[in-house]
């Protein structure tokens, strides 16, 4: 069987789009863990930041916009197009949950376990792909998928129970025979994860936050592609980032106002504990997952996205071993050996879901309109500006 690269990436740049989501997003856990305290909390207000967040997202997504216009055209445009600003207060409203349960689960849960245990969106973003969009997978698209969740899990298994703890392999296992005052050099301090869930459900609140996350995410990041490829294809991308970063910020705005925090969370006390590097990268690197993300959804779909999340996981156990000489055990070996058959098989028959939006091939076209286009017509013109097609 041949690997159709082609469809996976229909340009060069989408293959890049798609390395530099997968980059920020490893960055994402770790950093966040490194921002907590020793006993796993925050000394600052965590909706304060995902609501700077917004902001930045905000005045970035100006900034590109205003590169090739300006603001008057900006606003223009925003009227023009109200209709989908109104639109995208669902995705945001879901994202707005979504961004601030990731403090809360990254405070219960280990980076690694964290991202394990969302790995389970992979099944539940194939079956609202179906519903929102009406194009069912194939049986070799849903075992690609399957096989991608069973191999996410894998990265979880104890093997102690297979045979003696002398022998046990597994990461779990190993964690757990770490002493307290080791020395053992990890991304993020030891301390910091003590006292963290890093088995994965037990059944508690944490177990419903997480499932919760894992909803949210796909809800927005499907209803976000439907956006960007049906509703809102005809409008600039900055533009729909213009809309959704300013549902963002009244989601979040919201949140604070029903806590009670409105006022208290931009006083210079709190401003302070948030301007040190440690949370600015936070917000600098959301920040730029936002952007990242709606180039991903627009150009690509949410199933590859997926399976980018999916690989997250293993490059930070790669990255790990090379970086800071972090073993890789057993049961990361059969996740990665797993996973990478699961990529192999749906390489082979990938989704196509470009719907009113031809290719990026230059990160100019994005200031332009999007228009529909003839397919057959794209294959002949785009030439030596795609990956090579049917690689064996």
């Amino acid at each position: 069987m041949s690997t159709n690269w082609r469809e996976l990436f229909p340009t060069r740049l989408t293959f890049i789009i798609f390395l530099l989501y997968m980059s920020l997003f490893i960055g994402q856990g770790i950093f966040v863990t490194a921002s907590q305290e020793s006993n796993n909390s925050y000394g600052y207000n965590t909706v304060t930041v995902v609501l700077l967040t917004e902001v930045f997202k905000l005045i970035v997504s100006t900034c590109l916009y205003c590169r090739d216009n300006n603001l008057r055209s900006l606003v223009r445009d925003v009227h023009k197009d109200r209709n989908v600003l109104a639109l995208y207060m669902v995705p945001a409203f879901l994202y707005c949950l979504y961004n601030n349960l990731a403090f809360v689960n990254l405070a219960t849960f280990d980076p690694t376990t964290y991202y394990l245990l969302l790995q389970l969106r992979v099944v539940v973003t194939g079956i609202l792909f179906q519903i929102i969009f009406k194009k069912y997978l194939s049986q070799r698209q849903w075992i690609s998928l399957i096989l991608l969740t069973l191999g996410c899990m894998l990265k979880q298994v104890d093997f102690s129970g297979f045979y003696s703890d002398a022998n046990d392999d597994s990461e779990s296992a190993a964690i757990q025979a770490i002493p307290s005052n080791s020395n053992h050099s990890l991304t993020v301090d030891h301390n910091q994860v003590r006292g963290k869930n890093m088995s994965g459900f037990d059944f508690s609140l944490s177990a419903v936050f997480i499932l919760a996350q894992t909803i949210f995410s796909c809800l927005a990041g499907v209803y976000n592609e439907y956006l960007l490829k049906d509703k809102g294809a005809d409008v600039n991308i900055f533009v729909q980032n213009v809309f959704m970063y300013l549902d963002s910020i009244v989601c979040n705005a919201g949140i604070l106002l029903l806590r009670g925090e409105l006022m208290d969370a931009f006083s210079p006390h709190n401003l302070g504990t948030i301007m040190r590097f440690g949370v600015i990268i936070i917000i600098v690197n959301n920040a730029a997952i936002g952007i990242v993300t709606s180039f991903f959804l627009k150009y690509m779909n949410s199933i590859l996205k997926t399976f980018a999340s999916a690989l997250e996981l293993l490059f930070t156990a790669v990255l790990c071993y090379f970086l800071f000489s972090i073993p890789i055990y057993m049961n990361t070996a059969l996740a990665i050996a797993v996973v990478s058959y699961a990529i192999y098989l749906y390489t082979q028959s990938p989704v196509v879901n470009l719907g009113k939006v031809r290719p990026l091939s230059s990160l100019s076209e994005a200031s332009s309109k999007s228009t529909a286009y003839d397919k057959r017509k794209l294959l002949d013109e785009e030439g030596d500006t795609d990956l090579e097609m049917d690689m064996v």
